[in-house]
C-alpha cells in the first residue's frame, strides 16, 4: 500500500516493480525480478521469453499491471505462469487505481480467494 500511495498512478509497471521489490527485501523477504520461465513440454525445455514479474519466497508470483482492472487476459497470463512454474498462489496487482485494495486479488490453485 506504501508504493501505491508514494507513487500514485501513471508510471510504468517498472518502476512499480522497483519500488516493490525493494520494499519487500527491506522486510528482510526474497523477491526476485523478472524470472525466466520456460515452457517444458515431453522433456523438452524451450525459453519462449516468458518472465514473471515477482516472486516471492519461491513461493508466490506476483504479476503486476498499470490497468485500471485486470481483463480476463491478464487472470489467464497469471494462470499460465502458475501452471508452467508449478506455484500455487498468485497476486495480480493493478496499480492504476485509486485505491489500492481495489487493484489487489489473490489467486489460490487457480482461483481467487478475496
Amino acid at each position: 500500500m506504501k508504493v501505491h500511495s508514494a507513487l500514485g498512478t501513471g508510471l510504468l509497471e517498472s518502476a512499480h516493480e522497483a519500488w516493490l521489490t525493494a520494499k519487500l527485501h527491506k522486510r528482510g523477504l526474497r523477491a526476485e525480478k523478472q524470472v525466466a520461465l520456460p515452457v517444458v513440454h515431453e522433456g523438452v525445455t524451450i525459453d519462449l521469453g516468458y518472465r514473471m514479474d515477482l516472486v516471492v519466497k519461491d513461493l508466490v508470483v506476483v504479476e503486476l499491471k498499470c490497468a485500471e482492472e485486470f481483463s480476463r487476459v491478464y487472470y489467464a497470463q497469471l494462470l499460465s505462469y502458475l501452471r508452467l512454474s508449478r506455484k500455487n498462489v498468485g497476486w495480480p496487482i493493478s496499480f492504476h487505481v485509486a485505491h489500492f485494495r481495489d487493484g489487489v486479488k489473490c489467486l489460490v490453485n487457480g482461483r481467487t480467494w478475496e
